[in-house]
C-alpha cells in the first residue's frame, strides 16, 4: 500500500546490504514533539527516542531532517546498534509523518533529505495527520480530523487512494484548532469590551485567566511581549468553561468548532466514497483529545446526520504508533510483509501514557 504523494526511494550507494535492526523506521514528527521508534516485522518495539518539534517551515527541510539524527541514534543504541559504527541501514523502509509536509513538493523535499540518510533501504514522507489516522484504525481505512493548534484532515483507503487539504490555515479557507479558537475569544472579548459586539463573558473569563484587567490589557500584554502569544493557547479551555456556563457567545463557537470538523470530514468521506457506508472517522489533536462533552456532543449529533454510518472515534494512541503501522501495511503490499499480529504486538507495547526516552 502506498499513499498518495508519498515516495519510495533506495538509499545512497554504499550504504551496504548486510542485516536490518528493524523492518520499519518509524518517525511522527509533530508541531510540538518528535517521536521515532524502530519496529520489528513482528511488530517489537525495538528502540524509541523523544525530541522537540519538527518544523522545517521554519528551519528548513535540510536543518529539520538533520534534527532528526540524534534521535535515529538514539533509537538504534537503545535497539543494540552502534549507528555510528555500522553504516548499513537500520531498517528495510523508513515511514515519516511530518509536519510541514502538506503538499506534494514538500513531501518531495523531505523525501529527499530523509532517503540520503540513509536509515532505511526505502522510504515514504506524508502529513503527519496520516499517522493519526492509521493509530486510530485496523487497516489503512478511514477519515481523520486533527484538531490541535490548528486543523487538518486527511482519508485513505487501502488501494491508497487519499483525500487531503492543503492545510495552509487562512488562505486556504481553514478556520480552527486551538489558536483559532484563542483568537476568537479575543476577537468577541475585545469587541464586548469597546462596544462593537454584543456581551461575552468570555472578556472578563479571559482577562481573569491572565490576572489582568480586561482582555485589552491581554492583548497589549502580548503587543509588547510581556506575554508570550503562545500563552493565549490557554484561552481553549477557558472558552469550553464558559460555555459550560451557557455563555451564548461562547456557546457559538463551540458550535462553529464541532460544524467545522464535521464538515472536513465529510468532504473527505464523500471523496473517498465512503459517505453511504461505515466508515472511522478518527478525531486527535490536543482539543479533541480532551473529550469536551459539548464540543464532542455536537460533534456527534452533526456527523449522525450527515454521515449515519460513520463511526467517530477519539484517539489517544501514540501517532508514531500509526507511522508504524503505515510501514509494516508498506513491507505487506511490497511482499517484504510483517509477521502475523504484528499489529496487535505493536499496540500492546503502547498503552495509554507510555512515553518514548526523551534523547
Amino acid at each position: 500500500m502506498g499513499v498518495t504523494g508519498t515516495r519510495t526511494r533506495t538509499p545512497p550507494a554504499g550504504t551496504g546490504s548486510g542485516p536490518l535492526v528493524a523492518g520499519v523506521l518509524a518517525v511522527d514528527g509533530g508541531n510540538s514533539k518528535t517521536d521515532v521508534a524502530l519496529v520489528g516485522t513482528d511488530g517489537r518495539v525495538l528502540g524509541t527516542a523523544r525530541g522537540g518539534g519538527f518544523v522545517p517551515y521554519l528551519v528548513g527541510a535540510e536543518a529539520a531532517v538533520a534534527g532528526l539524527a540524534p534521535l535515529v541514534a538514539a533509537a538504534a543504541a537503545e535497539a543494540g546498534f552502534d549507528l555510528a559504527a555500522d553504516p548499513r541501514p537500520l531498517a528495510t523502509h523508513v515511514s515519516a509523518c511530518l509536519a510541514g509536509a502538506d503538499l506534494p513538493v514538500e513531501e518531495q523535499l523531505l523525501q529527499e533529505q530523509i532517503a540520503g540518510h540513509g536509515w532505511g533501504r526505502t522510504s515514504a514522507v506524508t502529513n503527519d495527520t496520516f499517522a493519526l489516522l492509521r493509530s486510530g484504525t485496523d487497516a489503512p481505512r478511514g477519515v481523520a480530523v486533527v484538531c490541535g493548534a490548528g486543523i487538518n484532515c486527511v482519508g485513505l483507503l487501502p488501494d491508497g487512494r487519499t483525500a487531503r487539504f492543503p492545510a495552509l490555515g487562512v488562505l486556504t479557507g481553514d478556520w480552527g484548532g486551538g489558536g483559532g479558537l484563542a483568537s476568537e475569544v479575543m476577537f468577541v472579548g475585545a469587541r464586548a469590551e469597546d462596544g462593537r459586539g454584543p456581551h461575552t463573558a468570555l472578556a472578563s473569563a479571559a482577562a481573569e485567566h491572565f490576572g489582568l484587567p480586561t482582555t485589552d490589557a491581554v492583548a497589549m500584554a502580548v503587543h509588547f511581549g510581556s506575554l508570550p502569544r503562545e500563552r493565549l493557547h490557554e484561552l481553549v479551555p477557558v472558552l469550553f468553561a464558559t460555555a459550560e456556563a451557557g455563555d451564548p457567545i461562547a456557546l457559538e463557537l463551540v458550535e462553529r468548532q464541532a460544524d467545522e470538523i464535521v464538515r472536513m470530514a465529510v468532504v473527505a468521506l464523500r471523496r473517498l466514497d465512503l459517505l453511504d457506508g461505515p466508515a472511522d472517522v478518527v478525531l486527535g489533536g490536543g482539543v479533541l483529545a480532551a473529550r469536551q462533552p459539548l464540543l464532542l456532543d455536537r460533534l456527534g449529533e452533526l456527523l449522525a446526520a450527515a454521515a449515519p454510518q460513520a463511526v467517530p472515534r477519539v484517539v489517544d494512541t501514540p501517532p508514531v504508533v500509526g507511522a508504524a503501522l503505515l510501514g509494516l501495511d508498506h513491507l505487506t503490499a511490497t511482499g517484504r510483509g510483517s509477521v502475523p499480529g504484528a499489529q496487535e504486538r505493536l499496540r500492546g507495547s503502547y498503552p495509554r501514557g507510555r512515553r518514548a526516552r526523551t534523547a
